[in-house]
């Protein structure tokens, strides 16, 4: 049941965040708590905080013994210590997407980073898209925009 409600408040933050339109071209910084972004579970913060920082050009915004918050152009991702027990096989349906420039460069360097990066690559007129893990295998959809 405490599973579940967890990944009930995932589902909610980033749906409130799919609704929350931002300024183009204003960067904000934090006043406060966050109020829009994803939340990630993790036992080991520092070294997944290190792997959204190299790959992805995220700043530490605030850092304690419980969460670390990064952010970058408006996007806020919170890498907490789970209030309850990690699941062995961990699965969300949720995915996080993040738009690099180079999605070849980007791909090499996650796994370098100690990621995971998967077969198959997918277009539409607007982007391109694939798959990695970070180091705690959660799934991102890498976009490149079409030029």
């Amino acid at each position: 049941m405490r599973n579940k409600f967890g990944y009930f408040v995932f589902v909610l933050i980033v749906l409130s965040a799919s609704f929350q339109s931002t300024a183009q071209g204003k960067e904000k910084h934090m006043s406060g708590p966050a109020q829009n972004g994803v939340l990630i579970y993790s036992l080991d913060l520092s070294n997944l905080s290190e792997f959204y920082e190299k790959l992805f050009g995220m700043r530490v915004v605030r850092k304690t013994n419980d969460f670390i918050s990064l952010e970058t152009n408006g996007f806020n991702l919170i890498i907490h210590v789970p209030p309850f027990d990690m699941p062995t096989e961990a699965f969300s349906p949720i995915k996080i997407f993040l738009t690099v420039e180079n999605m070849a460069v980007s791909r090499e360097e996650a796994v370098k980073l100690g990621g995971q990066a998967f077969e198959g690559e997918w277009s539409n007129p607007i982007f391109k898209v694939s798959n990695i893990a970070d180091r705690d295998g959660n799934q991102i959809q890498l976009r490149q925009l079409s030029k």
